[in-house]
């Protein structure tokens, strides 16, 4: 890690940069808005925004598991949980006959709702309050550690999935008839989701990480003309967010998490007003 200090002081002679806290953000940052920009060309492609925000929901309550076992890790038991509610509801919407929006809807306002129960259960929820909003700015070395290897993780399953996942998002029969497992690779794309969810969460906020799941993929497509441009220029938006709301959240004392949505939902409506000009 010395290496790499030392190599941000040189490229980033910044005031903000002389902070360690700020160098392991910003370290945090490149490594997980990549991870969200990606993803979210999918969420966006395959109309899985409400799913995307059921992970969040879900993610409280295997917070509020982690307090209830005590032995466990809430951190650990968030990521076990977040998983197994995501393949859950996979499971659940391939299965049964009901709408997808009404099942993702009773399974997330339950877990929201269980969550809240647990939590409030003799006056503790005030200790894990703080993962509503998150707080990047506390990120450790061990944490770049972990963030390193989803990171790595994400790429290869991604590198798998890529394809049969942009015929689903085209046609799921048309994909069926090619020979793609749509219950399978829906899986693991929620199971990749659940997972970028779950260790992000801590740092981002459960109230806003669904904006990042949407908005910069969002944002890509009203100026996109092809597939490529679109998932380019999705990881650029995510990216420049990310380093931008960080810089911004230091110099004003706000929350960065937060300001990063802000910047995020700015460059949407700035290309929504500039996608005549783009998409003829």
């Amino acid at each position: 890690m010395e290496m790499i200090y030392s190599l941000m002081d040189t490229l980033l002679p910044f005031a903000w940069a002389n902070h360690a806290f700020m160098k392991h953000a910003f370290l945090a940052v490149l490594l997980v808005m990549p991870l969200f920009g990606l993803l979210s060309t999918m969420v966006v492609s395959n109309r899985m925004a409400f799913f995307s925000d059921s992970l969040g929901h879900g993610a409280f309550t295997g917070i509020a598991l982690g307090a209830l076992l005590g032995t466990v890790s809430p951190f650990a038991s968030l990521v076990v949980f977040s998983v197994v509610f995501s393949l859950f509801i996979t499971y659940i919407k391939n299965k049964s006959t009901a709408s997808t929006d009404t099942i993702i809807g009773v399974f997330s306002s339950t877990a929201i709702a269980v969550g809240l129960v647990i939590m409030s259960y003799g006056g503790s929820f005030n200790k894990f309050s703080a993962y509503l909003v998150g707080d990047v700015l506390s990120i450790t070395p061990e944490d770049l550690g972990g963030l390193l290897l989803v990171f790595v993780l994400v790429l290869m399953m991604w590198s798998l999935l890529f394809n049969k996942l942009l015929v689903l998002s085209i046609n799921s029969s048309f994909a069926r008839s090619r020979g793609v497992n749509s219950f399978l690779t829906e899986s693991l794309f929620a199971a990749t989701l659940a997972m970028v969810v779950s260790i992000s969460i801590q740092w981002v906020g459960i109230l806003i990480i669904n904006a990042m799941l949407v908005l910069p993929a969002a944002a890509a497509r009203n100026v996109s003309s092809n597939v490529k441009q679109y998932h380019f220029l999705s990881v650029i938006i995510a990216w420049a967010s990310g380093i931008a709301g960080l810089i911004l959240a230091y110099y004003f004392n706000m929350a960065a998490g937060a300001t990063i949505v802000v910047i995020s939902a700015g460059v949407f409506f700035l290309t929504l007003v500039l996608k005549p000009y783009f998409v003829r």
